[in-house]
């Protein structure tokens, strides 16, 4: 019988599993896991997820360690930067005094 607390999901971090198909692809999320340590999560992440040889890479990434913009405040964040002129440097004049510009 087992306690609260005492499930694997309940003691160990959770690790988010990004597998590479093909050499010059990007890696792609494909899921999550729980693990003790990074070692045992990449054995289980490429067991679990690369069952039929069609990785050639994997990455697993402590769940707690990544961090995610706002879907809510998409708009101000991913703002375009036309109307931004002051961004580019064609905004601001050359100083007369300095060489080289």
């Amino acid at each position: 019988m087992t306690t609260p607390g005492d499930s694997a999901s309940e003691i160990w971090p959770l690790w988010e599993v990004f597998v590479r198909s093909n050499r010059g692809l990007s890696h792609v999320h494909v899921g999550s896991l729980h693990a003790p340590d990074e070692t045992l999560a990449v054995r289980n992440a490429r067991d679990l997820y690369t069952r039929r040889s069609e990785g050639v890479s994997v990455w697993v990434v402590p769940a707690a360690a990544i961090t995610t913009s706002d879907p809510d405040a998409k708009g101000a964040f991913f703002e375009s930067s036309a109307g931004k002129s002051y961004r580019h440097a064609s905004y601001y004049s050359k100083s007369e005094g300095v060489k080289h510009l």
